[in-house]
């Protein structure tokens, strides 16, 4: 065995520049391959972070104004949804979580504990509407359908707005206690935390009957969301098109009145950014596959070279008795020491240059903490491993059945 690794470096030590250019077009593929599969992953994760804060599966309907005469109501008319549409949109096929939001004049109140008080965000909600937004209670508990029924005076803040009002107490010292908002006293019953960052830790969540009650909204709403399960694309199109014109009838709004109504189709965007970047994805695959089979390429060239120059080696070993499948392991190993050492040393580097990354990066919306596929690369460089065998088997074989006279003869 020592014998043979000896050998082994002999061979490769015979041509360094070569044994050096060709390590290096291999360690250059497999780090290529290891940096792009990880910048791709960087890139799927930034689709995630974006849709962080939001349910994928949801859908979002805004108010309008009407575009087209309808039924005797003039064209500008501002759309005015209410409690209604949320019961005619809730028995429709498909509908899953569904929610509407009540904001008060200018969407923030202040907020008033002792000595301490500042304007935050107010949000008024059904209980629904913490699988839109992805909150995380941490402390006590969300809104509940008795909330609403009963028009309790309660609240559920974020974090944020916890350590502010409450100078940083435990939770569990903050629930229960009281909270003045618009001159109203609310109890806290829960406290929250969002992947959204701190702007969505700054707003409070109230129950949509009590602050109509607070702020005389009477049944208005301001903004419907929904959610649709698992629907694909399609159907998320279709039941986005059932809704709003379940809700333009109740509104004597035209049916192909547009504007009078504004959609946001999470289904569809997130699926139009997965798309652009999975292209993105396979265009790093192709890059990357190609740099390697370059680097095979390089070590087939580097086989053939040296059986050329080996020919008479060969053959004087053949003639004091070397087996056909000892010399063709004689020449392909010197293959198998550069591209196994050359592939692990690109792996190394490429997942060490991630790591660099990862750790140094700002945050962006388009790479975020790229992460490498080990196993690919792995799989990668045996595969280098493989191909350079390939590569020297051939002309390797053909070298070692030739007759030992001829191959002596061999200038």
């Amino acid at each position: 065995m020592i014998d043979g690794l000896q050998e082994m470096l002999v061979d490769v030590a015979r041509h360094p520049l070569r044994s050096a250019l060709t390590a290096l077009s291999v360690a250059w593929g497999t780090f290529m391959l290891v940096v792009l599969l990880g910048l791709g992953d960087g890139l799927q994760n930034s689709v995630r972070w974006q849709f962080r804060d939001d349910a994928t599966n949801s859908i979002w309907v805004y108010r309008g104004e009407t575009s087209m005469a309808y039924m005797g109501h003039p064209v500008g008319r501002s759309i005015r949804f209410e409690e209604a549409d949320i019961d005619r949109i809730r028995p429709l096929p498909g509908v899953d979580k569904l929610t509407g939001r009540f904001y008060p004049p200018g969407r923030q109140a202040i907020l008033a504990v002792g000595d301490r008080s500042a304007a935050f965000g107010v949000r008024s909600v059904h209980p629904d509407h913490r699988y839109l937004e992805n909150t995380l209670v941490v402390a006590g508990r969300f809104l509940n359908d008795l909330d609403l029924d009963d028009k309790r005076k309660v609240i559920v803040i974020g974090r944020e707005v916890a350590t502010f009002l409450f100078r940083g107490l435990p939770d569990a010292q903050i629930l229960g206690r009281w909270i003045t908002l618009a001159t109203t006293p609310f109890r806290v019953v829960g406290v929250f935390e969002d992947v959204g960052g701190e702007g969505e830790m700054t707003q409070v969540y109230v129950p949509i009957t009590t602050a109509r009650t607070v702020f005389r909204g009477g049944d208005r709403v301001h903004q419907l969301m929904f959610t649709v399960g698992d629907a694909s694309v399609e159907e998320s199109e279709r039941l986005t098109e059932l809704v709003t014109r379940q809700i333009a009838t109740a509104h004597q709004v035209h049916p192909d009145d547009r504007k009078a109504f504004r959609v946001r189709n999470n289904v569809e965007q997130y699926a139009q950014l997965a798309s652009v970047f999975e292209m993105l994805s396979a265009f790093t695959w192709v890059v990357g596959i190609g740099t390697v089979l370059a680097g095979a390429v390089g070590v087939g060239n580097i086989m053939l070279v040296s059986v050329q120059e080996r020919t008479q080696e060969i053959g004087l070993r053949k003639a004091l008795g070397a087996t056909p499948g000892s010399l063709v392991w004689s020449v392909v190993r010197e293959a198998v020491l550069l591209t196994a050492v050359a592939g692990y040393g690109g792996v190394v580097l490429g997942v060490a240059t991630l790591e660099v990354l990862a750790r140094t990066l700002p945050d962006n919306d388009y790479v975020r903490n790229p992460q490498p596929d080990l196993a690919v690369a792995l799989v990668a460089t045996v595969l280098l491993v493989v191909a350079g065998v390939l590569a020297g088997f051939v002309p390797a074989w053909r070298a070692a059945t030739i007759h030992p006279i001829d191959a002596l003869r061999d200038a």
